[in-house]
């Protein structure tokens, strides 16, 4: 077999692959002797039948056909590991010649990893906020326990924001009634906007047993996106009544046994979570000063994949129906214009991320270990509720175990990357990325949210 390989762009080449028909000889007379096992022939047991009888049975041509079509894919994969390419995506193979007892020739056009000039990596700053915890964060935390921890008391007055009503609800659209749009008992907090809009507005001022219509875009159901008359009926209202902050309030509500100690807890959580946030901030920046200093070419249909998937999952649950996906964007104040440009950004944006963050690892000698993929495969399997065995079991069958490995290399790539650069907050502090980017620590960040730490979601 010989191929040779021309460039159509830095991201595309055309392999082109000539196959003496010698060589599918061994091929041949395989299909033959299985076929011979499949068909039988006056005269001859299972798989005795003459060649010649199952080619004149059969045709020569037919079984050539299958032949060559199942030689293709190994061809394909032994030029391109002869030329030392890098293909991503799927190759599009084209028969360009067929002839009997001659020979194969056939072509393959496939997008490669493009050739990408590194920055000196240990030359990349990094500067991101600090970590300030104040008194009014911890007075945030404090307060949501308070909520946590509070009791409803039944008033007699008119609802106000803020307050805990039960509510009925019933809703018409061009004057007939919508059952699923009817319930009876919903508890309900009024300002926090978790149902539908107008709803808060018509209850405050209502009493026990009062009622109002008002009008608003029904979004779930059979009439979604249509304008309906809703009335809404309060059959009671409380208010939250919250403990004070005291030494009795932190024994009730912690392990703590003063309001100190409790307080100084919080202190170090929040400081935690801000830790976390400043790490991924790190991560964040550390690519986009990455992507900022080096030019990625864009692989053109990988990046239509992307955008691709990225839109059927969006409209997979509207029944991929165009129009009703336009509404909702509308009532969301967007368009189709705008979401198919920045799902376009967002997709060339991932792509040239990903590409930058394997050639560093390339250049890093970045090597994945066990330990590595039975961390992330332990992590996703909490956040799908399922075992890790069964984990690694539908992503073997879905042949997304590659997609996994390449996910964890690239984390591994970042966090070195960061490792080795000058992190500073805005006060001029030097931050010690040890922790969360260091040896023990490199994929650390990424767990925090379910990402890894080249910013690609391994969720889907």
């Amino acid at each position: 077999m010989k191929s040779t390989v021309e460039k159509l762009s830095p991201t595309r080449v055309r392999i082109n692959v000539e196959v003496p028909f010698a060589e599918l000889e061994p091929d041949i007379d395989r299909a033959f002797k299985q076929l011979a096992k499949q068909i039988r022939l006056p005269g001859f047991r299972p798989g005795k039948a003459p060649r010649k009888l199952l080619e004149a049975r059969v045709g020569r041509g037919t079984v050539i056909e299958q032949v060559v079509n199942d030689a293709l894919p190994g061809r394909y994969s032994e030029a391109v590991t002869s030329s030392s390419l890098q293909p991503i995506g799927q190759p599009e193979i084209e028969i360009t010649k067929l002839a009997d007892n001659e020979e194969l020739i056939f072509t393959a056009e496939v997008d490669i990893r493009p050739e990408i000039d590194l920055p000196d990596l240990t030359a990349l700053k990094i500067t991101v906020d600090p970590v300030n915890v104040t008194d009014e964060d911890i007075d945030i935390e404090l307060d949501a326990l308070r909520k946590r921890f509070g009791t409803l008391t039944g008033v007699q007055r008119a609802a106000e924001q803020g307050d805990f009503v039960s509510i009925d609800l019933a809703a018409t659209v061009d004057g007939k009634e919508v059952p699923e749009a009817a319930t009876e008992g919903l508890s309900h907090e009024i300002g926090s906007g978790q149902l539908i809009a107008g709803l808060d507005e018509a209850i405050i001022g209502l009493e026990v047993d009062g009622s109002r219509a008002f009008t608003t875009t029904l979004v779930a159901g059979a009439h979604a996106g249509q304008e309906a008359e809703v009335t809404v009926t309060v059959k009671s209202i409380k208010v939250r009544e919250l403990p004070e902050l005291d030494d009795e309030f932190a024994q009730l509500a912690s392990e703590f046994d003063t309001i100190e100690e409790l307080r100084s807890n919080l202190v170090e959580q929040v400081t935690r979570v801000k830790q976390v946030q400043q790490a991924e901030q790190i991560r964040d920046k550390a690519i986009e000063e990455l992507l900022g200093q080096v030019e990625v070419p864009l692989p053109e249909k990988v990046v239509q994949a992307q955008v691709d998937d990225a839109l059927h999952n969006a409209i997979h649950g509207l029944e991929h129906d165009e129009s009703k996906f336009e509404k909702a964007l509308l009532e969301q104040g967007s368009s189709r214009e705008e979401f198919d440009a920045e799902n376009r950004s967002n997709a060339e944006k991932a792509v040239r991320t990903q590409l930058l963050m394997d050639a560093i690892a390339d250049k890093l000698d970045i090597q994945v270990a066990e330990n590595d993929l039975s961390e992330r495969l332990v992590l996703m399997s909490r956040q799908y509720g399922l075992e890790p065995q069964q984990l690694l079991q539908m992503l073997q069958q879905n042949n997304q175990l590659p997609a996994m490995f390449a996910d964890v290399r690239r984390g591994l790539t970042v966090a070195a990357v960061v490792y080795g650069a000058t992190v500073t907050d805005t006060d001029g502090k030097e931050i010690d990325t040890t922790e969360f980017f260091g040896p023990s620590g490199a994929q650390a960040e990424g767990a925090e949210d379910g990402t890894d730490a080249s910013g690609t979601d391994d969720s889907k």
